[in-house]
């Protein structure tokens, strides 16, 4: 029986990089199944006011998302075999460096993706990785490794 790797895939919404991760996986033919966070960032802003009622007070708006964006993330990073974060270069993501952190307090192996333009201001991210990458073809390439014994052609 083949082992299905679970991967959680945290970090930046505005580019495509979960897409190209998981098209050379499947390219590859690797045996892996993804999760990732709600990358709406509509949805994951305002899903607390959305299902739980409206709060004149920013604060709560955003505290009622995060608590259950929360209920997704600590499930399924806790569930993950690898967890990989990307840093993009917009915006400051610090829900991916959180991720980070979590994964790392749980012993998960960490793969930080990030350009070199974040390698001071994510020192201590990068050093709890046991990879540090730039690149989804990168990503995919460790997990052929981790999962085949097989280095890139």
């Amino acid at each position: 029986m083949t082992r299905i790797w679970n991967v959680y895939l945290s970090g930046e919404i505005h580019t495509d990089w979960r897409e190209a991760i998981e098209k050379g996986c499947e390219a590859a033919e690797l045996p892996v199944e993804f999760s990732a966070p709600v990358t709406d960032h509509g949805a994951s802003d305002d899903c607390g006011v959305a299902i739980m009622g409206e709060e004149p007070n920013k604060f709560w708006h955003d505290h009622k998302g995060a608590k259950l964006n929360a209920i997704r993330t600590r499930t399924l990073l806790g569930e993950a075999d690898i967890v990989i974060v990307r840093f993009g270069e917009k915006y400051k993501q610090w829900n991916a460096a959180f991720d980070a952190g979590f994964a790392a307090a749980l012993g998960l192996p960490l793969i930080v993706m990030h350009g070199a333009d974040h390698q001071h201001a994510l020192k201590e991210v990068d050093a709890s990785a046991l990879a540090v990458i730039e690149t989804p073809d990168q990503a995919v390439q460790i997990l052929d490794y981790v999962i085949n014994g097989k280095l890139p052609a």
